[in-house]
């Protein structure tokens, strides 16, 4: 006899009874992980989404848009991408109200100090707790406005002090920064990391987010554009332990220190502002 049995999300089991064979076997239990496909929430009308990179720090920068009223965000940009940036948003007839960084990056420069320069009127933003200069400080759960559009930002320390993920609930969208990777999630071995305020961040901030929600780190270095909170919860090799073992992993991972951190720290301690590309100072 065939019965099957849900358990959570992705598992049944399937207990087969067999009266002829010996009892220590008469009961089989096989599970089966099914395929986390979540319905994503489609976006609206006026809402407009864009999704650029960096391929020498394999940064995501993304351009989020209210179509009707024009006005515009970027979140994380590199400051090589600086013209970049500046130029498809005037093509696109957006006007740029704030260029905002997840926390402090050690593996890139921003490009919210040349894109002040390059688009008069931008304001920049990140977390006060950050310790980085900025025309606006967000503190956990302030919102930020753009056309009829909001962004939520929350607080998701542990990579470093000041991070922050920013979420568009309508979307249904979160901008994890390095709290978040598709699979993985930012180190925590420099910049005030602590791997147990991170598990717990992410958690609590993201992982109860709506399972159907999808996922924008500010990196990825295999080439994946996006995951889902519930992907993430699923399969995420790190964050699916308990927290002894994710502290475990993390503080063993060994890796080399950030190439760029002596130039990019105290550069976006100044909003970018310290290395403008040489052929526009």
């Amino acid at each position: 006899m065939l019965k099957s049995v849900s358990v959570g999300r992705s598992i049944v089991a399937a207990f087969v009874k067999s009266s002829s064979a010996p009892l220590a076997t008469r009961y089989r239990i096989a599970t089966f992980t099914s395929m986390v496909t979540p319905k994503l929430i489609p976006f609206s009308e006026d809402f407009f989404f864009r999704q650029l990179f960096d391929t020498k720090s394999s940064t995501y920068t993304y351009l989020l848009a209210d179509t009707e009223t024009k006005e515009a965000v970027l979140i994380d940009p590199v400051v090589e991408h600086g013209k970049r940036d500046a130029q498809l948003i005037k093509d696109l007839g957006l006007t740029l109200k704030y260029a905002m960084n997840t926390h402090m990056h050690a593996d890139h420069i921003t490009g919210t100090g040349y894109l002040k320069q390059l688009l008069p009127g931008t304001l920049s933003v990140i977390s006060e707790a950050s310790g980085a200069k900025a025309d606006r400080h967000l503190s956990d759960n302030e919102k930020v406005q753009f056309g009829r559009h909001q962004i939520e930002a929350v607080a998701t320390p542990g990579h470093t002090n000041g991070c922050m993920s920013f979420i568009v609930h309508e979307q249904g969208l979160v901008f994890t920064g390095d709290a978040l990777l598709i699979r993985g999630c930012g180190r925590t071995d420099f910049q005030e990391g602590n791997s147990r305020t991170l598990y717990n961040s992410v958690h609590d901030r993201i992982f109860s987010l709506p399972d159907n929600f999808q996922v924008y780190p500010a990196h990825d270095y295999r080439g994946q554009l996006a995951s889902t909170v519930i992907e993430e919860k699923t399969y995420n090799p790190r964050l699916t332990k308990d927290i002894e073992a994710f502290v475990d992993i993390m503080e063993n991972l060994n890796l080399p220190k950030p190439k760029m951190i002596d130039q990019a720290v105290p550069a976006n301690r100044e909003c970018g502002l310290y290395d403008i590309p040489a052929d526009d100072k």
